[in-house]
């Protein structure tokens, strides 16, 4: 008797549970977890092509000391960040987690102005291969960012709606944080780079047309981070 009375009490729970949202909230939870996940894979990958990078344009402009210098901090900030899903519990953590990254970004666009005033290292095969690298891994950030914010748009609409609001307060379960940009017209305003130096002298004009050189990407790739950095 009571085993048949404990199986329809656990039969009538589960009917309870399906029916305020849990088992949604659940689902839409661990597709949080998943993106971020993703999210997390895809920056690693960015942090990682940072010192090869840094070392490339260091052997043909050693002395754009300062540039190098923001870009090779911005990385031990980011890297100094523990990065792990329950970020996404702690709004407080996962904001200083983005501004990291925000930063390192930023950092990065200023290396690749500074590439601009270097034909010798904009035709370099490394340098050439690290920035078609960093472009697509900036590609990858964003599809992975735009998951995420779905996901969360999803699982917060849940959260707050009736009667699934109940159920998350019960069991705990708070809005999830979300990317957002703080100060959006400076984020999007391309980067200042001052060359503390009087400009170089008009070379000559070669009797013969130079060979064109290949495309080097970092005009298009220092474009693109700036686009992503403005979409916060």
């Amino acid at each position: 008797m009571k085993r048949h009375l404990a199986g329809w009490l656990a039969a009538l729970a589960a009917i309870a549970l399906t029916g305020c949202g849990y088992n949604d909230l659940q689902r839409q939870d661990e597709g949080i977890k998943a993106s971020w996940s993703e999210v997390l894979n895809q920056y690693q990958r960015r942090a990682d092509l940072v010192p090869n990078l840094v070392n490339t344009v260091k052997g043909y402009a050693a002395h754009e000391e300062k540039v190098l210098t923001e870009v090779t901090n911005a990385r031990a900030s980011v890297a100094g960040i523990k990065a792990t899903p329950e970020l996404i519990n702690d709004p407080v953590a996962f904001q200083k987690f983005i501004e990291a990254q925000n930063q390192l970004q930023g950092a990065l666009s200023r290396l690749l102005a500074v590439s601009e005033n270097y034909p010798n290292l904009k035709a370099d095969a490394l340098f050439r291969d690290l920035t078609a690298q960093l472009e697509g891994t900036e590609n990858r950030i964003a599809v992975a960012r735009n998951r995420y914010i779905k996901t969360v748009q999803e699982y917060n609409t849940t959260v707050r709606s009736f009667p699934t609001n109940l159920t998350a307060m019960i069991f705990k379960m708070p809005v999830h944080p979300t990317f957002t940009v703080a100060d959006e017209a400076a984020v999007s305003a391309p980067p200042k780079v001052d060359f503390n130096r009087p400009p170089a002298a008009p070379a000559p004009t070669p009797a013969v047309p130079p060979t064109p050189k290949a495309d080097a990407s970092p005009p298009r790739l220092l474009s693109w981070l700036q686009t992503v950095a403005a979409m916060g």
